[in-house]
């Protein structure tokens, strides 16, 4: 394949044909009217094309406001567009500009909504993507054959550095995998970050000194390009492994450079997601958003979590994990660890295996741990149990009979 393809679902006044070349022109050679110097060879060398349409039930009226009105049926459907190769080249930035752009402010549409992209083979020649993902995790962390099992520093700001220390020896101690900052603590006057970063990795080391086990945290460095870069760098002096970015924040360009310039685990918080897929006919699908972000070299992806606190379905998030999990291309088989989050407790473990079938998966749980009735250790301990009891196939409740932290965590969070 030479074309870059993306696939849409679209609402509009117009007939679906009408609106597919509306789309395929302003993102291609076309504008509003005739230009000199659009002519046939141009167009068959530059304009791109639609490769296909597939009409759906309509509503009964526009989704969105600015649409342009014809007096009949609002249509729905999915549109696959295709761009020749050499209108873009492999640049990411240049490829989102592309295949979304100006296409959510067209009249031509009510609604619009990104769901796939399909890439040809330069794209995986240019981007190095997942450095670690899946494997490079489980090497690194030395967790094999379950889950990664983490927790979210809570509360999520305003604890001193020492409170913070102690928290992670308290989850070092009781067994965790994986700590992350909170997106909502940075570098602040309240907890600076190199500050942190010392405290924490000095636990942390001593820690694996003592037990051999080597816990991953995942320090927030989200920042200007040249932040990033130290902090990252500041992080892999004290003997971490994994940073952290707010990718919506930082933006593409942004994660591109940290990772051209990373040795470490890159975890991809994905804060803000909801303002460009809540919608159900505007937005972006993960499907096609994780793509970006895994050929741009994220390792861990943000999917959500089953019966989250959040607005999102249970079969948003599969469909999202396993996406990350899917490889893109035989030439980058590396995959993202997508990472369940949001309201997570012993409760939705189950459910997450059996959904899943894999058990290539950060399960990060923040007050699902640290909110225990019996303290952090139970908290850990509960979670490791819940998903020792779902790997062996035995009914949760069964196991909570022989353990308590788990059986305490399940009336905790009962209903929660």
């Amino acid at each position: 394949m030479t074309e870059i393809r993306a696939r849409y679902l679209v609402e509009t006044a117009l007939n679906l044909e009408a609106c597919a070349e509306a789309i395929a022109g302003e993102q291609s050679s076309g504008t509003f009217v005739a230009v000199p110097g659009e002519d046939a060879a141009l167009r068959a060398r530059a304009r791109a094309r639609v490769v296909a349409i597939e009409e759906i039930d309509g509503t009964d009226a526009p989704s969105l406001p600015g649409g342009r009105a014809m007096g009949g049926p609002v249509r729905r459907g999915y549109v696959e567009i295709a761009w020749p190769f050499a209108n873009v080249g492999a640049s990411l930035p240049n490829l989102m500009s592309t295949v979304a752009g100006n296409l959510f402010e067209l009249r031509e549409i009510s609604g619009l909504k990104i769901m796939d992209i399909a890439l040809p083979p330069p794209f995986f020649e240019t981007h190095a993507g997942p450095a670690f993902g899946v494997a490079g995790t489980r090497r690194i962390s030395g967790v094999e054959r379950r889950p990664l099992i983490g927790t979210i520093v809570k509360p999520s700001v305003g604890l001193s550095i020492e409170a913070t220390a102690d928290l992670v020896s308290g989850l070092a101690e009781a067994g965790i995998d994986f700590i992350k900052d909170d997106e909502l603590q940075g570098d602040s006057p309240s907890s600076p970050f190199a500050d942190r970063v010392r405290a924490v990795m000095d636990v942390l080391r001593r820690h694996a000194d003592r037990t051999g086990k080597r816990v991953l945290y995942a320090f927030n460095i989200t920042g200007e390009v040249d932040e990033m870069r130290w902090r990252h760098d500041l992080v892999e002096r004290e003997g971490g492994t994994c940073v952290m970015v707010s990718i919506n924040s930082v933006g593409l360009a942004g994660v591109i450079s940290l990772a051209r310039h990373s040795r470490l685990i890159i975890h991809g918080h994905r804060n803000g997601w909801g303002a460009l897929s809540r919608h159900p006919v505007l937005g972006w699908s993960y499907v096609a958003w994780q793509k970006f972000w895994r050929l741009a070299g994220v390792d861990h992806l943000h999917v959500n979590g089953l019966q989250n606190k959040f607005c999102e379905s249970d079969e948003s998030v599969l469909v999202s994990a396993r996406a990350c999990l899917t490889p893109m291309s035989p030439a980058k088989p590396a995959v993202a660890m997508p990472v369940f989050s949001s309201g997570q407790t012993v409760r939705q473990v189950a459910d997450t295996w059996s959904q899943m079938g894999s058990s290539d998966l950060i399960f990060a749980a923040g007050g699902g741990v640290l909110g225990h009735p019996d303290g952090t250790r139970a908290g850990v301990e509960a979670l490791q149990q819940a998903w020792d009891a779902a790997i062996a196939g035995v009914p949760v409740a069964r196991h909570a009979a022989q353990h308590p932290p788990l059986a305490r965590a399940l009336a905790a969070f009962d209903g929660a």
